[in-house]
């Protein structure tokens, strides 16, 4: 049995503020599943907390490329740090962000060890890059493009590491059918399935095949980046951009169980829930749920 350790990385640096002069909540989120009891509820170990630096964009206009760059490039350093001991200690990280820039964190520990895949649950594809778009700066929804390489190099090529994960080996969940960045990411052969496509294949069947193109000897492995805007606003409305179309609880719960119970998967982190949002707790409840669930059966 692989031991479980919880790692909090409270990172609010790579989202836009909800309005000028605040700051994003989703750096709350770690402390909202710890209320939860997620550590005993998944029978984890104590892996202590990643702090970040200050959220100050400062003077940063748009066209000024990624916000916050710096700051994030020291955190996802000062992340992979932790996350490598872990992973090479043959410990499974449990990551509770934190928007998704984190995930940059996990991508750099795992490529000074080897080469690794990731499975990418999300609404959408945080594939924003300067090769599609004239509105990069907000690294929480270019996390996948700079991880495979895209985007200014103080971001992409930490260490002379670039990229931290080859297209090939990205596998990419949960996006919405209308996602505008699909087209670009089945040109690229980064495999991908709609909310739709999910439904239509049934979560089991898809899930498993995709399982399988991630356990190959290609890779050492891979790591889940688990986003909560994959499910519906309808139960997750506690998120930065709540999108229609999303995933329900009951297909979310087996497809992250399918992939972190591999014994090829290395690592986890769970990213976007912002607490400011769930005044009542539920959505903090159910991301718990799915949680225990996904790691310990029902």
């Amino acid at each position: 049995m692989r031991r479980l350790v919880v790692i909090d990385a409270p990172s609010n640096l790579g989202l836009r503020p909800p309005t000028e002069g605040s700051v994003p909540g989703c750096y709350k989120l770690a402390g909202a599943l710890r209320e939860q009891r997620i550590v005993q509820r998944i029978g984890a170990y104590e892996g202590g907390v990643v702090v970040p630096p200050r959220y100050d964009r400062g003077g940063w206009r748009e066209g000024d490329g990624v916000f916050n760059a710096a700051a994030i490039a020291t955190y996802t350093r000062k992340l992979a740090d932790r996350i490598e001991h872990h992973v090479r200690a043959g410990d499974f990280p449990v990551v509770l962000g934190g928007d998704c820039s984190i995930q940059l964190g996990a991508s750099l520990a795992l490529r000074r060890i080897g080469r690794y895949g990731l499975a990418v649950i999300d609404g959408s594809a945080d594939f924003r890059h300067p090769g599609n778009s004239d509105r990069v700066g907000a690294a929480g929804g270019e996390e996948l493009a700079i991880a495979t390489g895209r985007g200014q190099r103080d971001l992409t090529d930490l260490e002379g590491l670039r990229p931290y994960i080859r297209d090939e080996d990205v596998r990419v969940f949960g996006i919405r059918d209308y996602d505008e960045e699909r087209a670009e990411l089945s040109e690229l052969k980064i495999t991908n399935a709609t909310v739709g496509e999910i439904r239509e294949w049934g979560v089991e069947e898809l899930t498993g095949a995709m399982v399988q193109t991630l356990e190959v000897p290609v890779t050492e492995g891979f790591w889940v980046h688990l986003d909560a805007d994959v499910l519906d606003p309808s139960v997750m409305p506690a998120v930065d951009s709540p999108d229609p179309g999303g995933l329900l609880p009951h297909e979310l719960t087996p497809l992250l169980a399918a992939l972190v119970r591999s014994d090829r998967c290395v690592g986890f982190n769970l990213t976007i829930y912002d607490p400011d949002l769930d005044p009542d707790g539920s959505c903090a409840a159910l991301l718990a749920e799915i949680l225990q669930t996904a790691f310990t059966g029902p």
